[in-house]
């Protein structure tokens, strides 16, 4: 495993994809979420060259297509798929993630129909790629209510959807969302190697369920969760691909991006360690 820098990490200051790429290589990430829009406008050898300048690893790239809207939307969308999953593949970052709220505003059974029939038209275009896609489970109970009829938020469900979407298709493991949908290490195991595509990681402060807001993760090793289950399971299944620190709140926007970011790696890299892992760089303050 290697820790990579997410974007939400830097929010205090506006970097280029570039600035942001070299900014993680600095302070001693192993990789970097890519900035699809930016490093396409580069095209694939100068973002391949760029990596390997760096010597960061491309972590994963945010799915592009608006399939929670109406069909015109998704339709617009999955017509440019196939030059973003050439791009990923070409720059070897065979890996895209998005998610989905817990509430809708039809049945849950309709909802998931919509979901499956699109995430499965697009799964079979990333496929020509052997690119994977990730799906993440949403969790905290005001957004499980935001909308009339509650959704998928638990791991074995959304998991089971993303089976259900195309062999190459799995989760987005969120540690926050992990936590607050009542998870156990149990189920990292369950989902196997191939069910975890990437992995984001937030902490969670000893709230009720009913109060916690999604702004109010705390960094890894902040909070309650159980670090050494989560990453024990991980190790277990045979994870080697990034996690990365993704903390709404906890005055992150109020740091520049340097700070943001040596925080972010910093957290990550003591909980792993503490778990009996370690990040794959010894990092060195930006």
């Amino acid at each position: 495993m290697y820790v990579a820098l997410n974007p939400i990490m830097t929010v205090g200051g506006k970097l280029s994809w570039q600035e942001f790429a070299r900014l993680a290589a600095k302070t001693g990430y192993g990789g970097a979420e890519v900035m699809l829009d930016q490093a396409m406008h580069d095209g694939p050898e100068a973002t391949r060259r760029l990596l390997a300048e760096l010597n960061i690893k491309p972590a994963v790239i945010n799915f592009p297509v608006e399939f929670r809207k109406d069909d015109a939307a998704f339709q617009d969308g999955l017509k440019k798929l196939p030059e973003v999953s050439a791009f990923a593949a070409a720059i070897g970052c065979p890996r895209m993630v998005t998610w989905m709220l817990p509430s809708s505003p039809l049945p849950k059974d309709e909802q998931r129909k919509i979901y499956l029939d699109r995430l499965s038209a697009s799964a079979a275009i990333l496929a020509r790629d052997k690119v994977r896609l990730g799906l993440e489970n949403v969790s905290p109970v005001h957004l499980r209510k935001l909308n009339k009829y509650e959704f998928i938020y638990k791991m074995p469900e959304m998991l089971q959807l993303a089976k259900d979407c195309g062999p190459n298709c799995g989760m987005l493991l969120d540690s926050w969302h992990w936590h607050h949908s009542g998870a156990t290490p149990a189920d990292i195991v369950a989902a196997g190697k191939e069910g975890i595509v990437h992995v984001h990681l937030a902490d969670a402060p000893k709230i009720p369920p009913e109060d916690i807001r999604d702004n109010q993760r705390l960094l890894p090793g902040e909070g309650v969760l159980d670090w050494k289950g989560f990453f024990g399971a991980l190790q277990k299944i045979g994870y080697a691909d990034a996690v990365a620190p993704e903390v709404f709140g906890r005055g992150i926007k109020e740091m520049g991006p340097q700070e943001g970011a040596w925080e972010g790696l910093k957290y990550a890299r003591d909980v792993m360690r503490s778990a009996g892992l370690a990040a794959v760089r010894d990092s060195v303050k930006a």
